[in-house]
Parts: C-alpha cells; structure tokens; sequence
C-alpha cells in the first residue's frame, strides 16, 4: 500500500500468531453470544417458567459479566508478569472446560457458577490476542492483523445462532468447550512476543494494574480507552440483544413480530463487515482516530434512525441490524488503540481489562436508564439520554487521545 515502508505480505498477515489469536476470539463471541441462544430452551428444561425465564437469566448473565471483569484484570496483569503466550493457554483451557461443564448443569446454581468460570475464561483471549498480534508485527501494518482477528472473531455468534437452532442446547456448548480444546493443540505453533521475552528480566513494574490510577494523566488516558468503546454496548445491550423490549418504543410497525436470534446473525454478520472496514479505513487514512471517528458516527445516526424512522416490516428491521453492525465494527480497532496508548510493561493488563470493563458498562447503563425512569416516566426519552451521554463522551474521549498509528511499541511505561 503507498505509504508504507514495505509492502503487506500473506505470510505475515496469516502467521500462527494471528489465525490462533482469531480462532480464539471466534471461540469467545461464539460462548459470550450462545447464552442469550440458549437461554429460554436450557431455563426451561431446568424447571423455570414465566417471569423466572428473565430475572433468572439475567442474574445469570450478570454472573459472567461478573465473571468476565475479574477475569479481565487478573488475566492482563499476568499476561504482563508471566507472558502473554502462558495466559492465552489457560484462559482457552478455563473456558473450553467452563463450556463443557455448562452443558452437564442440572441446577440453577451450578449453571451460575459455570457461567462466572466461562466469563472469567473468555475475559483473558482477545485482549492477549490484540497485544500479541500488535507486538509481533510491523508498526505499519499491524492494524492488517487485528483486522483479521476480529472479523474471523465475530463469525462465531454466526455459528452459535445456527447451531442453537439445529442441536440441543447441551450438545451447542459441548461444541464450544471441543472447539476450545482444539485451540488448544494449535497453540503450541505460537511464538511468544519478542517485545515481551525483551523485557521480562528487567526490573521495570510488569503488571501494576493500580498503576493505571496513579496520576491524573494516565487515568484519564485509561478511562478515555474505556469510553469510546461503550457505544457498541449501548447498541449490543439495549438496541439488539432486548430489541423485543424497545421496539415497542419506536415508530417501528407495531406487526413485526421478529425473531431475536435471527437479529444477533445479521448484527453479527455485519460487525464481521465493519471490523474488515475499520481496518481497511484505518490503513488508508493512516489513522486510528480517524477510522474510529467514522464509526462511531455511523453508529450514532444508525441508532437514530432505529429510533425514529417508520420502518415497514421485519425485512428491513433486519437490514437496519445488520447496518447497525457494520457501524459497530471498530471492536478491535479501539481495543488495539488502548494497546497502542501504554508501555509493554502493562500493555496486557490494558487491552485485557478495557473491553471486559466496556462490556461491564452494560450493568452501568442500566442503572442509568432506571435511574432516569424514576425522575422521566417516560422510557423513551430516558434511553435517548443515556445514548446521548454515551456517544457524547466517546467522541470526547476518541479526540483527546493521541493517535498511535505506525507508533513504535518497544518501550515502558514510567
């Protein structure tokens, strides 16, 4: 490409560093999706009915959104003190046997704890993954691989949506824990990252997640990192995963009657799309910020029309979804920004914690819209609000960090 110092190569686009780092996230949307598949059928045959299916269900959601944030942190500092090939071995080994067990659960209590074991698990994949493909290759063509990873990635609530209406739910997380182990044998062709292996007998902090807010500046560069991807979660946890709860809300037609794990496919599918885009977008503006300003503007005016616009039949609700998930694809490209932003020394308890502390945001902003509820009665207004916070402080946040495109990644940070 023209600009570049060296041209792109395959064989450096499709190491084993890459396609192991892109199975694995693809393993990680297929489980983080699977649940919400699965979740009335696997209920249902434990016993529940009723309103139990949702409170149930959402506790139990709320367990590996749990899960998943604990894992998140421990996970990144170790990949920083132990390396980050050690930690995506055990966090593939934790899920592939947290998926396995889920689908042998006869209680309640056991199908929570299963799922907080496979929250914690998937929160230490793709986090690992982005710093491995970011260290390992060119400055100039990195964006290139974390591209790959995540639209390979993101085909996984692809598969969890048809498997989940073609097997039984047991059978689909069985797949899921065997799809895990396999990984696990295709692992052992990964390099560890020479960046890392470089400054492992320093005596430099490796690690310090409480470093992360020890002073003003790189707090806020953190917490920055953290906002401009929350806008995916607004839309993924409001707008497509409880479609059913708001449509009733917009000028949608009132005789849709939609079929919510067709909306996850073609949200997925177009977030496969997006995150192919974002990278492409990335390269040829030689910037993140730029590409990442580009879609989250998208994904604003997407989530207005869902909003607003009279949309005729379920047809074109479901083209909107897929829109709505091309809008969304710079998943990966925010978290290699977080990842580009700070020093080796703590670069894996970056890019670990960040999405998972992205995907906890959820829990936040449904505070936020209860919250409001009690002051505004009107469900509407509120969740227009909420998204009008979101998207606000992500632009913010996206346009006071400073871009990391083609920046050398071989340092510490103080």
């Amino acid at each position: 490409m023209t600009g570049t110092k060296s041209a792109l190569k395959t064989s450096d686009l499709l190491n084993a560093t890459v396609i192991v780092a892109a199975l694995g996230y693809f393993v990680d949307v297929y489980d983080l999706i699977l649940f919400g598949m699965v979740r009335i059928s696997s209920l249902t045959e434990l016993g529940l009915k009723g309103k139990e299916l949702n409170e149930v269900g959402l506790q139990l959601h709320n367990w590996q959104m749990g899960g998943m944030m604990l894992g998140g942190i421990i996970w990144g500092v170790l990949g920083d003190r132990k390396g980050r090939l050690s930690v995506l071995f055990a966090s593939i080994l934790t899920y592939s046997v947290a998926n396995i067990a889920n689908g042998f659960v006869q209680s309640v209590e056991s199908y929570a704890f299963w799922r907080f074991v496979a929250g914690f698990g998937l929160a230490g994949e793709l986090g690992v993954g982005i710093t491995l493909v970011s260290e390992g290759m060119s400055k100039e063509h990195r964006g290139y691989g974390t591209m790959l990873v995540a639209s390979i990635g993101v085909t996984g609530a692809v598969v969890a949506a048809i498997l989940s209406k073609l097997v039984d739910w047991r059978m689909v997380y069985f797949i899921g824990g065997g799809l895990g182990m396999i990984l696990l044998v295709l692992r052992i062709s990964v390099m560890e990252s020479g960046m890392f292996t470089s400054m492992k007998d320093t005596e430099v902090s490796k690690g310090n997640f409480f470093h992360l807010f020890s002073g003003k500046k790189i707090f806020l560069k953190y917490l920055k990192c953290i906002l401009i991807g929350v806008p995916i979660w607004y839309t993924i946890g409001f707008l497509i995963l409880y479609a059913s709860r708001f449509l009733s809300l917009t000028n949608i037609s009132k005789d849709i009657v939609i079929d919510q794990p067709i909306i996850i496919m073609v949200y997925y599918l177009g977030l496969t799309l997006g995150d192919i885009l974002s990278g492409v977008i990335s390269q040829i503006l030689r910037s993140r910020i730029k590409a990442v300003f580009i879609f989250i503007t998208a994904t604003f005016v997407g989530c207005l029309v869902y909003l607003f616009a009279p949309i005729p039949d379920q047809n074109w609700f479901y083209v909107l979804c897929f829109m709505l998930g091309i809008s969304c694809g710079y998943w990966a490209m925010f978290i290699t920004i977080a990842a580009e932003q700070f020093g080796t020394n703590i670069r894996s308890t970056v890019a670990n914690t960040v999405p998972n502390f992205v995907r906890g945001a959820l829990v936040i902003l449904t505070m936020m819209l209860s919250g409001l509820l009690l002051l505004i009665p009107d469900e509407f207004i509120s969740l227009l609000i909420v998204g009008a916070i979101v998207f606000g402080v992500a632009m913010v946040s996206l346009l006071t960090l400073d871009e990391t495109f083609g920046k050398d990644l071989d340092y510490m940070e103080e």
